[in-house]
């Protein structure tokens, strides 16, 4: 488990990043006066980088097997971009710097992925133990940033966000300089550079992909509108940190203990009820989002919707996309299940939140949950057939 140890320290400190600033990076949008179009573009950037920056420094990492530089240089590269939010320009200068930032930093967890994908398994099987030990720490650090920094900004208002920023990335870079400079045999990729195409033309794969784009679609609303949707219901920036917390509470159970549920059923099945589950969650948003009682439990079910989804949705990639091919098929992950499905849910949302109002996001989100679960259900299928 030593072994596990810088990997922990990576997820930890880049959730820590994400941790505060997805939740308010809309806020300081709106603190600077821009207006929700505009809000969600911006928020938008991080999936559209996400498009092509996984696949491609995926496909890097697999060609030279220098996933850990790789990696150095990305979180180094982020870091200096970062400084561009301290000068105050117009929406362009944004989106720039953030389209710059995200092109570095998106890919940063598929790499990890891929580089601990050996520590991870044992036997060739995917170990949900040992992931879950390193995947905590992640939603430890998420957990620790969104609390804080919801107290600060509630103190001190929006105008350090830049400073947050900046901070945050430093403990990433520091993070991976403690990873092991380990570098894959670039001989053997050379002899075994295996084609990609022919695993994504299996039926399985693609309604596992389907199902994936549709249940992030869902969580898009999250991601993209719901500091907005709290803020706009009177909800503090302090209680705002609250109920994204109690989220990642229950994650970081699920992860500590994911290793004794997961074997109850096929990593298909989750993906169903995982589906189901959310679908419930985004109609309850949106029909008691003014009720603090149930925006408290619903955010309990974070447990299901995101880590159980997240792990099963990890342990198939590593089936799918074994030895050679994990690098492009994280990337892949990344691409399909947070590029396509966050650009159209922070794009369409937006124009949903400006036509019908921020709670249409959540019934749309609804929608999309139980399309992702018809998928998974296909997927299902399909296995099932195979396995008899």
């Amino acid at each position: 488990m030593r072994a596990l140890l810088p990997f922990g320290a990576l997820s930890a400190s880049y959730f820590a990043h994400i941790g505060f600033f997805n939740p308010y990076l809309p806020l300081w949008l709106k603190d600077l006066g821009l207006p929700l179009l505009a809000i969600s573009l911006l928020t938008s950037a991080q999936s559209l980088t996400r498009l092509f920056a996984p696949y491609v420094w995926g496909a890097l990492s697999d060609r030279t097997g220098e996933r850990v530089r790789l990696m150095r240089y990305s979180a180094t590269a982020a870091l200096v971009l970062s400084l561009g939010l301290w000068w105050p320009q117009a929406g362009v200068w944004w989106l720039g710097v953030l389209l710059l930032m995200f092109s570095h930093t998106s890919a940063m967890m598929p790499m990890s992925e891929a580089a601990m994908a050996h520590l991870v398994s044992q036997g060739g099987q995917f170990d949900a133990r040992r992931y879950g030990r390193v995947r905590l720490w992640g939603s430890l650090g998420f957990l620790l940033t969104v609390f804080a920094a919801g107290s600060w900004f509630e103190l001190f208002g929006m105008g350090h966000f830049p400073g947050w920023t900046l901070f945050t990335l430093l403990a990433v870079v520091g993070s991976t300089w403690w990873l092991p400079d380990h570098r894959e045999a670039v001989q053997q990729a050379r002899h075994e550079h295996l084609p990609v195409w022919p695993v994504l033309r299996q039926p399985e794969v693609r309604w596992f992909f389907a199902s994936i784009f549709f249940h992030v679609l869902s969580h898009v609303s999250l991601y993209v509108f719901f500091s907005l949707y709290l803020d706009s219901l009177g909800y503090s920036k302090a209680l705002i940190g609250v109920l994204w917390a109690v989220s990642v509470v229950v994650e970081v159970s699920w992860f500590f203990t994911q290793s004794r549920w997961l074997p109850r059923w096929p990593l298909t099945v989750w993906l169903v009820l995982c589906g189901l589950v959310m679908a419930v969650r985004m109609g309850f948003t949106a029909a008691f989002g003014a009720s603090l009682a149930v925006l408290l439990v619903v955010q309990c079910v974070h447990a299901l919707t995101f880590a159980a989804h997240h792990t099963a949705c990890i342990a198939l990639v590593s089936h799918y996309f074994p030895a050679r091919l994990r690098g492009r098929g994280q990337a892949l992950f990344t691409v399909i299940g947070y590029g396509l499905s966050g650009v159209t849910g922070g794009l369409g949302g937006g124009f949903l939140a400006k036509a019908f109002g921020l709670s249409s996001v959540y019934w749309a989100a609804c929608a999309m949950a139980l399309l992702g679960s018809a998928c998974a259900w296909r997927l299902y299928r399909l296995a099932h057939h195979l396995r008899t």
